[in-house]
């Protein structure tokens, strides 16, 4: 066999070895979320909270309590969470918002949250409709590319 065969027959069977390792890996972490969503879940209650700023900050200096930070794994503690601090009955705390509805959260504003320990899940308007994010300003390629298709005369794309 030439030496080219054997060189493409090692790296194949490492990629092989590595999805399949990859897979393995995936099914447990998926399992293992699984499971914290349903303790989520679980322990979720609505509470009426005024909003007073949120924010996305690493870890370390965002004002959790030390016990919530000594528990995150170490390579976590520098990442940005969304923050958001708020008034829930007399006292002032920090907690940790949802990726998902980080944006819709209003500041500033009376809102009935969906929280399960210091995590906030779930977002209405207490008073009203929470206002969406406002929309993106178009780039200079999407907005070159409209006025482009507009001397065209095609459609623009959506």
């Amino acid at each position: 066999m030439r030496p080219l065969t054997i060189v493409l027959l090692v790296v194949l069977v490492v990629l092989i070895v590595a999805v399949v390792a990859l897979y393995f890996i995936g099914k447990k972490a998926e399992k293992k979320q699984a499971e914290q969503q349903e303790q989520i879940d679980a322990m979720k209650q609505t509470v009426s909270m005024l909003v007073i700023d949120k924010k996305r900050m690493k870890l370390k200096e965002s004002g959790l309590p030390a016990m919530v930070i000594e528990q995150t794994p170490k390579l976590m503690r520098g990442a940005k969470v969304p923050v958001v601090k708020a008034k829930v009955g007399p006292q002032i705390m920090t907690m940790i918002c949802d990726e998902k509805i980080f944006d819709q959260v209003p500041v500033k504003k009376e809102v009935k949250a969906t929280v399960s320990g210091i995590y906030i899940t779930g977002v209405k308007g207490l008073h009203g409709q929470t206002q969406a994010a406002p929309k993106k300003k178009k780039g200079f390629f999407a907005r070159t590319m409209e006025s482009l298709q507009e001397k065209a005369g095609a459609k623009p794309v959506k």
